[in-house]
């Protein structure tokens, strides 16, 4: 019985985690692709470097969750991508609390794509 308890626990707070934070929109690799060439986007691949350099999208500039987001800029929305989207949910939390407006995560990151 307790098995369960904490097996249920652990799903909850997966689901938690991957919950998108409040005004973040979540976009498929389809509607990426359709975007990539737009300008007034920004686009940021939250990997870290060696996983950059190993396979990216050219429109992407490689900022690691973790690093500082002070110097993006805030007129523009930021499209954020990571591995599977763990990282970049993440990311765009912290941009949102950072007053970054408009935000979209790649839902399934590079592996969807």
């Amino acid at each position: 019985m307790e098995i369960w308890i904490i097996i249920a626990l652990v799903a909850a707070f997966f689901v938690w985690r991957m919950k998108p934070a409040k005004g973040v929109q979540s976009i498929s690799t389809t509607q990426l692709k359709d975007m990539l060439n737009d300008k007034d986007k920004l686009f940021i691949d939250v990997r870290t470097p060696a996983e950059y350099k190993g396979r990216h999208i050219s429109q992407f500039k490689n900022v690691p969750l973790g690093s500082s987001f002070e110097n993006l800029p805030k007129d523009k929305e930021i499209i954020v991508i990571c591995q599977s989207g763990m990282r970049s949910s993440q990311a765009c939390k912290q941009l949102k609390k950072q007053g970054f407006e408009r935000v979209s995560n790649v839902r399934g990151g590079m592996s969807a794509y």
